[in-house]
């Protein structure tokens, strides 16, 4: 037998004992325990509760009466103003994210360079983007105003029109969302889609240009699939953000305690609906549950959002 056959095998590596680890990750965990603790108290807890009222019938004044699933079937089957909100919000979605995403990638383009007037024009344009949400909100409520020094109605005139209602037209409702929106959006995606396209090597233009592509092979050929990445994280961010968007319909349309949504509620979208039903009818528990079926909706695009892209991943190989 060879030394290496009579040799005895190796002990197995001891776990450290829970002593020895609580002295050596005691300090971490003594540092994490404050944030673990505001986390549990100001966010674990809230969603515990708000799942429990979702199956409730609560209005914050007597307790909650369990109800089950009877919400959520109310609002999924019954609710015709639920029904108008989604209409809303999925109308703004597709316009604004789409519109944001093409425009900021056309300033990306046209101004990429690191000359001193591109950087004046990029900052130019995104300076919309880091204003401050009410105040703008504010400034576009005074141009859409109805009087006569309103600008949109000052500019209708000056081409020859006449004075306009504006937030009184169900039919520009959402599109006066979707221009704030992409008004104050495109920048943003700008900022992205310069840094992604100047991550892309110049030899790969120089040698398509050398090749004889012509710019547009070269854009559609090179820079759209490796701009991808940045292309999903945009619109995968515009996509939550456009979902959750409140601030231009309570201050644009609300007239009242009582009137959220613009007329006819043209302007309603999900997350309006849900404070109009938490906090002005006080239906907590129906709150609730618009707030989970907004996350699912939320969640389930998002994850079609993400294998489309990979699905165009494994089509690229």
């Amino acid at each position: 037998m060879t030394a290496t056959q009579t040799a005895a095998p190796d002990a197995p590596a001891r776990r450290g004992r829970p002593s020895h680890r609580l002295q050596r990750y005691g300090p971490a965990y003594a540092m994490l325990l404050p944030f673990a603790l505001l986390f549990a108290v100001f966010l674990i807890y809230p969603l515990i509760r708000s799942i429990y009222y979702s199956l409730t019938d609560f209005n914050a004044i007597r307790p909650p009466a369990f109800v089950g699933f009877d919400n959520f079937a109310e609002l999924i089957l019954r609710d015709d103003r639920f029904h108008k909100a989604i209409a809303n919000t999925v109308k703004y979605v597709i316009g604004s994210v789409v519109l944001t995403m093409v425009l900021g990638l056309l300033l990306a383009i046209s101004f990429k360079s690191t000359s001193l007037r591109d950087r004046l024009l990029r900052t130019v344009f995104f300076l919309p983007s880091v204003s401050a949400g009410v105040g703008v909100v504010l400034v576009w409520k005074w141009i859409f105003m109805v009087d006569s020094w309103g600008l949109a109605n000052t500019v209708s005139r000056f081409f020859g029109g006449g004075n306009h209602s504006w937030l009184a037209d169900p039919a520009v409702s959402i599109p006066i969302l979707v221009t704030m929106a992409v008004w104050g959006g495109a920048g943003y995606a700008m900022v992205l889609f310069v840094a992604g396209i100047n991550a892309i090597p110049d030899e790969l233009y120089e040698q398509a240009s050398i090749d004889g592509a012509s710019k547009a092979r070269q854009f559609w050929h090179i820079t759209l699939p490796l701009l991808r990445p940045v292309l999903v994280f945009v619109f995968i961010t515009s996509t939550i953000g456009a979902f959750q968007v409140f601030e231009p319909v309570y201050l644009l349309w609300r007239r009242s305690a009582s009137i959220v949504g613009g007329p006819l509620d043209s302007a309603l979208t999900i997350v309006p609906y849900l404070y109009d039903m938490g906090f002005n009818r006080f239906q907590l528990g129906y709150a609730s549950a618009i707030a989970w079926i907004l996350f699912a909706i939320i969640f389930l695009v998002t994850l079609v959002q993400l294998r489309v892209t990979k699905t165009f991943k494994e089509f690229d190989r």
